[in-house]
């Protein structure tokens, strides 16, 4: 499928396709990365980016026990739930 570049500010753009980007998961407020490889653009899909208080939001100590098999709790391990 081919697109027209047209200046957008001091930068140039070009419109996606709505085929195009329902087949590449792209969607208005999507962030991408763009480079330049070989004399083409590329255009991807970046990749989430998460912050840890994401990744353990709803984790408790006892779901954290039960994620990793440390063995039985030896001494002063064996603490209160």
């Amino acid at each position: 499928m081919r697109a027209r570049v047209a200046r957008w500010g001091n930068s140039l753009g070009v419109r996606i396709p709505r085929e195009i980007a329902d087949k590449a998961g792209v969607a208005e407020g999507s962030d991408i990365e763009i480079e330049a490889r070989s004399g083409r653009v590329v255009i991807t899909r970046a990749k989430p980016r998460y912050e840890l208080e994401e990744l353990l939001a709803g984790m408790t100590p006892r779901a954290m026990r039960e994620a990793f098999d440390w063995g039985p709790d030896r001494g002063r391990e064996a603490g209160e739930e």
